[in-house]
């Protein structure tokens, strides 16, 4: 029996591990396209879990990613998904389609 495919191990698991990582996609929950204006109520509150659901809810979008200040994400622009980005001092400071 070879064991050449052994070495070949953790190059397979390294792949696996980059695809397993979650993207910047934080939830998954309606099934239409994003409308940011009725999350604009949002602005100005703290970040924390349910207000920012609250806003991923009131914009009916499928998926949500709540930003931090410096976090990479990706430029694909999705129609089902709201961006709910943060301020240093963890508000939410402004609520986008995309």
């Amino acid at each position: 029996m070879s064991l050449r495919p052994l070495f070949l191990l953790p190059t397979v698991f390294a792949l696996a591990a980059c695809a397993s990582q979650p993207a910047a996609e934080d939830a998954t929950a309606g099934t239409g396209t994003c409308n940011a204006e009725p999350a604009q109520s949002h602005v100005g509150k703290p970040a924390s879990d349910a207000n920012v659901q609250a806003a991923f809810k009131a914009s009916g979008a499928k998926t949500m990613r709540s930003i931090k200040p410096g976090q990479a994400v990706t430029m694909d622009y999705r129609e089902d998904r709201v961006n709910i980005h943060q301020d240093a001092s963890g508000t939410i400071e402004r609520i986008s389609c995309g």
